[in-house]
C-alpha cells in the first residue's frame, strides 16, 4: 500500500492501488478501496471514503471551495466518475463518467446513472434514479439491494487484489458467496422495512 503525507488517515482500508494520488486532507475508511489511477486532492476541506466504499480505475475526486466530498458507505463511484464538493449518502452508485457537483446531495440508496450530471447544490432525494444532463429524476425504486451488491463484489475483489490475486470473481465457489450474500442482503432489507413501518 502507498506511503501518503501527514494529514492522510487510512483506517484500514482493504486495498489502494499504488498508482493512486492522494493529496490533502483524506480519510478513507475501514474496508474501503482506491483503484488504479484514482485523484483525490482536498486542499481545503476535505474528502471522506466511507466504509466498504469502492473509487474505481480513473476516478477524480475534488472539493468546492466551501464544501468537502463526503461519501458514505458501502458506495460505488464507478470509473471516471467526477466527484467534486458534494455529499453521498449510504449505498450510492455513480455510473460511469457521470459527475457530482458542488453542493449536491444524493440520497441513500440512489443511483447517479453514467453521464449524469447533477448540477451545484442539487438534492437527489433517497431511492431515485436520475440521469441526463442536468440530472433528472427517472425513477423512484430503493436501489439497497443493486447497489449493495456492488459494494459487496468490490470488496471482496479488494481484499484480493491487495493479496495479489486479480481473478477473484472467476474463482469456483464465488458465485454461490454472491448468491448467499444477496440473501443476507434480502434479509438485512425486509429488516429495515419492517423497523421503519413500525415507526410510521
Amino acid at each position: 500500500m502507498p506511503t501518503f503525507g501527514p494529514d492522510i488517515t487510512l483506517n484500514n482500508p482493504a486495498y489502494i492501488d499504488e498508482t493512486a494520488r492522494i493529496f490533502g486532507k483524506v480519510t478513507i475508511e475501514e474496508q474501503a478501496s482506491v483503484w488504479a489511477f484514482v485523484a483525490m486532492r482536498a486542499e481545503v476541506r476535505e474528502i471522506v471514503v466511507g466504509k466498504r466504499s469502492n473509487i474505481q480505475d480513473f476516478c477524480m475526486l475534488h472539493v468546492g471551495a466551501t464544501t468537502p466530498s463526503i461519501i458514505g458507505q458501502d458506495c460505488s463511484i464507478t470509473h471516471h466518475a467526477i466527484i467534486h464538493g458534494c455529499q453521498l449518502g449510504d449505498n450510492v452508485l455513480v455510473g460511469i463518467n457521470a459527475t457530482v457537483a458542488d453542493g449536491a446531495v444524493v440520497g441513500d440508496n440512489s443511483i447517479v446513472g453514467q453521464n449524469a450530471f447533477v448540477r451545484e447544490n442539487q438534492v437527489v432525494p433517497a431511492n431515485s434514479i436520475v440521469v441526463g444532463v442536468p440530472a433528472t429524476i427517472k425513477a423512484t425504486r430503493n436501489n439497497y439491494l443493486a447497489n449493495r451488491m456492488n459494494a459487496f463484489m468490490y470488496h471482496e475483489n479488494a481484499m484480493a487484489y491487495a493479496l495479489g490475486n486479480y481473478r477473484r470473481w472467476s474463482e469456483d465457489g464465488f458465485m454461490q458467496l454472491a448468491a448467499d450474500e444477496m440473501d443476507q442482503l434480502k434479509a438485512e432489507l425486509a429488516s429495515l422495512q419492517a423497523q421503519q413501518e413500525q415507526q410510521q
